[in-house]
């Protein structure tokens, strides 16, 4: 339309410039007609901007009642919207809604109230960052669920927020009725068959065994689930997985029925399981099953860890690892790991950060295994630390010709290839290696560690001895050594050292303590151990004593049986004290669990120490750390000492209140 008018127009234009010519060419040969015409063309002139100017009133007019109409088709259309919507200001306080976000509310007054007054789940910072509209915001109000999307717009009074809410209940709804129909897949071992078996009468046996099946059947029936048992002491068990979630919050009660059996058996029964859930087919969730239950066995039993995806959760573990009298594995260990050194020839062996005196003894334990099957080692080391810096300047007066097997980490990545062999001990997270690096660098990988397994793990090593009843990797490294040659060879340096380490892991073998650890160190003796000389490894600078004292002295007792202390500063030495002064702490009456904090690298560390009771590594593993029972670590990033205690107590609060749950 406004084309056709527009064509029109220029053609008018265009008509009068032809007859105006027209006019001039006749008046010079007939002026008086010529002034009639001319009068005439002044009469089409007017017509035309008359003409020209009703038509722009008309479209001025048109326009305008389009706005008006289009405006009021907007307002009808926002106030009569199908679905909640709200407006808020900058600071996200409701300045205006419609009549259904009124009813999805169902409160009064709630204009000028701020949005997550109303709705404490909606999430401000997801809707600040996600600024650009793309990803809307899932929102749970009332038992119904929302997706909320918005738009931002700017005006004079500021930046407006639009919200729309479009009901997603009907979906949501159906994908965890979905999600609980899936199956899950669970395997339960008994941690200790054989030890029950050998330890209860001919008489009781059947007894015994009867009461796990029972239980076990009885669990799966609960939860409209079946069981089926394929070797004497392991279990598959399938259920849905909306049966899970009850059996969660009751924190696997299953594991505290089996402890109770008392049939006639002269030990506790132990069970661990490990469970797969949320796979893409049960295949799937089998895998997972079966990596949950290694994990759960790796962390020392009798507990549960279930695997959804990548994600971890764990139950149970407050109890000491159960010791293992066959010494069969540590035969079979020996001989598979003298055959891999055979096979290689340049061998690597490497710790963890800030390597101590288990994970250093345990270091030269596997060296002088290398050496006597005449292969070149080398210790992957940064350098001396606190914790060894006694056994380490002991090594150079004595052992002078180790500086040359001990490369740094530069060194040892030019140095590994695939055809290298990679021992390493007293630890199984790649993130606390000395060189995470390596282990991408060589397909052969053996772990020697004795700590309960964590999420993180090295990916598919060749050789796993992971033992947590064991007081130390030292321990493992002496059987490995004794069942390694008929004639055990090392030097005296090399037998206090693996020694020592036993004995700062077990506190002068007082903690984590078995009747194989008393055997591992009769061996170090025999080969030449001193116990005289291991002592005087473990001997502080005064300096260190001191700072050890004033930890002590500032400490304070929180939930009347677990000490807290802080080192303020960050020194060499602060790690070692800190664990140090955990020890200390637990040798005043009353206290059962103690932990120090201090900085170190820019962190937060923190040591724990148990006598038992309460379980330190539970408490430090929800922040990032590890270990045993009776002895754990962490470190804290981003984080002042105040707020890292203040996070350490809500922790073990929350640990505490799930002890008295069960």
């Amino acid at each position: 339309m406004n084309n056709k008018n527009s064509i029109n127009m220029k053609d008018g234009k265009l008509y009068l410039i032809i007859i105006g010519v027209l006019i001039a060419i006749i008046a010079y040969f007939q002026p008086i007609l010529a002034l009639l015409l001319t009068i005439a063309l002044a009469y089409l002139i007017y017509q035309y901007i008359a003409t020209i100017n009703n038509k722009e009133k008309e479209w001025t007019k048109y326009i305008e009642s389009l706005a008006e109409e289009f405006d009021s088709v907007t307002k009808h259309a926002v106030f009569n919207m199908p679905f909640p919507l709200v407006m808020l200001d900058s600071n996200y306080t409701i300045s205006w809604y419609n009549t259904r976000f009124f009813d999805m509310i169902g409160e009064e007054n709630i204009l000028n109230k701020p949005i997550n007054e109303l709705i404490p789940c909606f999430n401000i910072e997801k809707l600040e960052k996600n600024s650009d509209n793309e990803v809307p915001i899932n929102v749970e109000c009332n038992e119904q669920y929302y997706r909320v999307y918005y738009n931002v717009v700017e005006s004079k009074k500021g930046s407006i927020v639009m919200l729309y809410w479009i009901d997603n209940t009907h979906y949501i709804k159906l994908y965890n009725k979905s999600m609980d129909k899936r199956i899950s897949v669970c395997l339960a071992y008994i941690d200790n068959y054989d030890e029950v078996r050998n330890n209860t009468s001919e008489v009781n046996r059947p007894l015994v065994f009867a009461e796990i099946d029972k239980i076990l059947n009885s669990f799966a029936n609960m939860n409209k689930g079946l069981v089926r048992k394929y070797e004497n002491d392991k279990y598959i068990l399938i259920f849905e997985s909306r049966y899970l979630k009850e059996i969660q919050d009751k924190k696997f009660d299953i594991l505290d029925r089996i402890r109770e059996i008392d049939k006639g058996n002269t030990i506790s029964v132990t069970l661990s399981m490990g469970v797969g859930t949320n796979g893409n087919n049960p295949s799937e969730c089998y895998e997972y099953a079966r990596a949950a239950i290694d994990i759960a066995l790796g962390r020392g039993g009798d507990q549960v860890v279930v695997k959804e995806d990548y994600n971890l959760s764990f139950y149970g573990g407050k109890t000491k690892a159960i010791e293992k009298r066959n010494k069969v594995k540590s035969r079979v260990i020996s001989h598979a790991l003298m055959q891999l050194i055979d096979q290689s020839d340049e061998v690597f062996v490497m710790g963890h950060k800030n390597a101590d005196m288990d994970a250093f003894g345990a270091s030269l334990g596997i060296i002088r295994a290398v050496k006597n099957r005449y292969k070149d080692g080398y210790l992957v080391l940064s350098g001396s630390n606190p914790s060894i810096k006694n056994v380490y300047d002991r090594m150079i007066r004595e052992e002078p010709e180790y500086l040359d097997l001990i490369i740094t980490p530069d060194k040892a990545k030019d140095m590994v290839n695939e055809s290298s062999l990679l021992v390493v001990v007293d630890n199984h997270k790649p993130s606390f290696m000395e060189v995470p690096e390596l282990l991408d660098l060589t397909d052969k990988v053996v772990l020697i560690d004795h700590h309960r397994r964590g999420a993180e793990f090295i990916q598919d090593p060749i050789l796993t001895y992971l033992e947590p009843y064991a007081s130390s990797t030292c321990e493992l490294v002496t059987e490995i050594l004794y069942y390694m040659e008929d004639k055990l060879k090392m030097t005296k340096f090399e037998a206090d050292a693996l020694l020592a380490g036993i004995t700062v892991d077990t506190k002068n073998f007082t903690f984590q303590t078995g009747v194989r650890t008393f055997e591992a160190a009769s061996i170090l003796k025999r080969a030449g151990a001193d116990t005289g000389n291991v002592s005087q490894l473990f001997r502080d600078d005064f300096d260190i004593f001191l700072q050890k004292a004033e930890v002590v002295k500032n400490s304070r007792i929180v939930f009347n049986k677990i000490a807290i202390g802080r080192l303020e500063f960050d020194s060499d030495d602060s790690v070692l004290i800190a664990a140090q002064s955990a020890n200390e702490l637990l040798n005043i009456n009353g206290v059962e669990a103690s932990f120090v904090l201090t900085h170190s690298e820019g962190k937060i560390h923190i040591s724990g120490r148990s006598l038992g009771n309460l379980s330190a590594q539970l408490i430090l593993e929800k922040l990032g750390g590890g270990g045993h029972l009776t002895s754990a670590g962490a470190q804290i990033e981003e984080k002042t000492m105040d707020q890292a205690e203040e996070m350490l107590i809500d922790i073990i609060d929350d640990y505490l209140r799930e002890g008295d749950e069960e």
